[in-house]
């Protein structure tokens, strides 16, 4: 009995260590709410933590410190019906940076746009190939897009699959008419996101991930003059993307993870290259150009 319960309890573990996401969930109740029964608000942050965290989005196995570490906020603004909201939700992942204690933010990006349904205590069904259900579909597509972003940061474009599959829950949920899946109305919506990654002409734009991240920060310890150099010539690839769609959600995105980023990055080295990169951002990211400023302040 004991060598059966010690086997069971083995296998549990390492089912546990080839899920991917490392998911946490955070659920604000807006004043406009008005319940007394606040147990549904607790048993929401639960379930969606479970359906992140204990499904298999890969066919790769994940060891636990391998994990993509990542945070859904979500602001409830309205219950117009019990069991129905509406809410705005803040979706950020981040990666480790080879090297030292730094986690580098990947993904910063806010949906306004979720409307749902859920009851206490109910399960959260899910299928890649059919629309479910407005929920478990939003969940599953952020699922995918985080985990492209993380594998596009360690190989050139290498989320693909995991954003075609986000295209795919796109597509099944068209006929649902709720917000966020449209390409009418916001470009700052799922459907724009998914459209700007797997759009050739932005391409650019992932490859820059990739040199950023894995060929930039992941060296930067090492040799900071030489990581700075890369992940300038990165920044050059993203404007050439920037030039031919100027409003790309994909591009508005990368700089809300990276402005703060940035700032530090070329507040130290040479003055040439921090006077390049200065000019360089702030004709992409003018809305930070407060943040920038220390660029030229050393």
């Amino acid at each position: 009995m004991r060598k059966l319960l010690a086997f069971i309890l083995i296998a549990w573990s390492l089912n546990v260590s080839a899920q991917e996401l490392l998911a946490t969930v955070t659920v604000n109740v807006g004043p406009k709410v008005k319940t007394t029964d606040r147990n549904v608000f607790r048993d929401m942050k639960t379930a969606f933590q479970q359906f992140l965290n204990s499904r298999k989005w890969t066919n790769d196995t994940y060891q636990q410190h391998e994990k993509i570490n990542c945070s859904i906020l979500i602001n409830i603004n309205d219950m117009p019906s019990i069991g129905v909201f509406s809410a705005s939700v803040q979706i950020q992942s981040a990666r480790p940076v080879y090297n030292s204690n730094y986690t580098s933010l990947l993904l910063n990006f806010a949906d306004r746009d979720w409307e749902f349904e859920y009851i206490e205590s109910q399960p959260l069904e899910y299928n890649d190939n059919t629309y479910t259900n407005n929920l478990t579909s939003m969940l599953a597509f952020y699922a995918y897009l985080v985990i492209g972003m993380d594998y596009d940061s360690f190989s050139e474009l290498g989320g693909t699959p995991y954003f075609q599959r986000a295209l795919t829950v796109v597509n099944n949920a068209q006929s649902s008419n709720r917000p966020g899946w449209q390409s009418l109305g916001s470009i700052r919506n799922r459907y724009w996101i998914v459209e700007n990654l797997l759009n050739p002409q932005m391409a650019d734009v992932r490859r820059a991930s990739y040199s950023y991240h894995r060929l930039g920060l992941d060296t930067f310890e090492k040799t900071p003059d030489q990581s700075r150099q890369i992940i300038l010539s990165g920044l050059k690839n993203i404007r050439k993307a920037k030039d031919i769609n100027p409003n790309a959600i994909l591009i508005i995105s990368f700089f809300d993870a990276k402005s703060k980023e940035l700032a530090n990055i070329f507040s130290n080295g040479q003055l040439p290259v921090r006077r390049e990169a200065y000019d360089l951002i702030t004709q992409m990211d003018p809305s930070n150009q407060t943040a920038y400023a220390k660029i030229l302040k050393n």
